[in-house]
């Protein structure tokens, strides 16, 4: 029956065959779940806001099963991505986004598909979140034809339709966001566009011009700062005279959220799109968050803090972990229906790093193409004089 759910799974008994495993059939209701509950979340942190987002939010049952599907892929997927950078298959940049994923799915949650992101060079989580498949992600990290970027932008250039990249320098992002926001308004679609950066980027002058002619102009714009405490190797404390982020746009309202939690980030975006669209404005808002990794992946992440607080903040604020134990203990989902769920997640990112690690790299004919979006084909000088490339549209 379509209203069923089976799950398989091997029990292990004492009175088993001399195989020593019994494949046991257990079937349970759909109708035996709670399909919806509200939570508790975090208040946030005001800047020139009377109010804020909700206290409470609401979350059914398919919601908490897409959220924690969509994090425990892009947390296999940034592992994958580990392990194929230290098999020297992936090469060059790479900025792993695990611990941090509470964001990207939050976010994704408070807006629309139709909706505009942009966010700087740790982009494998966002790049998925906005669509595209675990496959391409993967096979442009290892320089391969069927890469979203057809192999050749790599970790920090990834793109597809409404999410502007990926982009390596730091903080450049943000006028370009401011751009976006610009064109919304001007084409009067009623859509916003956010902008991402870090806590290593939130001193740069051109972050604070960005936000000055989005507040004179009023463009539908969410600043986001990423807050995952260090910006490289440097914390913030060290970093920043001051830590409060969300306050930085001064003119500019704020909200500074637990980025740990996506039910928090879903909310708080949610709340800012709304401030958006009305009419009101940019609005600023501060993730709370932590990276597992090191900067990037030649920062073995450890000179400059310490293990135990790394596995602290695993151990008590895991965001995967927190959605797990919320569906769980309040009969949203079975730990056998997760386990499915994280069986399926594995196969996915290994039938991608297959296919990544296989498929060919783009011929050198095509080295120079999509220069421009559509002109007729010009001629480029290769890596001399004498080489002459075509660039074709």
């Amino acid at each position: 029956m379509q209203n069923m759910l089976t799950i398989i799974s091997n029990v292990f008994r004492g009175t088993a065959s001399k195989n020593g495993a019994r494949a046991v059939v257990s079937t349970r209701s759909y109708a035996d779940f709670t399909p919806q509950a509200t939570f508790d979340i975090k208040k946030c942190d005001l800047h020139r806001l009377d109010q804020g987002p909700p206290l409470k939010a609401v979350l059914t049952r398919e919601q908490g099963l897409k959220y924690y599907r969509t994090m425990q892929t892009m947390r296999r997927m940034e592992l994958k991505a580990d392990q194929l950078y230290k098999q020297k298959i992936i090469r060059g940049f790479c900025h792993l986004y695990d611990g941090q994923e509470a964001c990207a799915v939050g976010i994704e949650g408070g807006i629309t598909p139709d909706d505009h992101l942009i966010t700087a060079y740790r982009a494998h989580g966002y790049t998925f979140t906005r669509g595209v498949a675990v496959k391409e992600i993967l096979a442009e990290l290892t320089g391969r034809r069927g890469g979203i970027a057809k192999g050749k932008g790599g970790s920090m250039h990834m793109y597809t339709k409404n999410f502007y990249g990926g982009n390596g320098i730091v903080g450049a992002q943000v006028p370009l966001g401011a751009g976006l926001a610009l064109a919304c308004q001007y084409q009067g679609n009623n859509q916003v566009c956010v902008t991402l950066y870090g806590d290593g980027a939130a001193n740069q002058g051109q972050v604070f011009e960005s936000f000055n002619m989005a507040a004179l102009w009023k463009l539908p714009c969410i600043f986001i700062c990423e807050n995952n405490q260090y910006g490289m190797g440097t914390s913030v404390e060290r970093a920043s005279a001051s830590t409060e982020y969300y306050k930085r746009g001064d003119y500019i309202p704020g909200i500074r959220v637990d980025g740990m939690d996506v039910l928090c980030v879903r909310e708080a975006t949610q709340f800012a799109a709304d401030h958006c669209r009305s009419g009101k404005g940019p609005i600023l808002m501060e993730l709370q968050t932590y990276r597992y990794h090191g900067h990037s992946m030649s920062d073995p992440g450890v000179s400059y803090r310490t293990r135990d607080e790394i596995q602290e903040v695993r151990s008590k604020s895991d965001p995967i972990s927190l959605l797990k134990d919320r569906l769980i203990s309040n009969n949203m989902a079975s730990v056998e229906e997760l386990k499915v769920i994280d069986v399926e997640i594995r196969k996915e990112i290994e039938d991608a790093a297959q296919f990544a690690t296989s498929d060919p790299e783009p011929p050198l004919d095509e080295l120079c193409d999509h220069i421009f979006s559509s002109e007729a084909p010009i001629e480029v000088r290769g890596t001399n004089p004498w080489m002459k490339l075509k660039s074709r549209s």
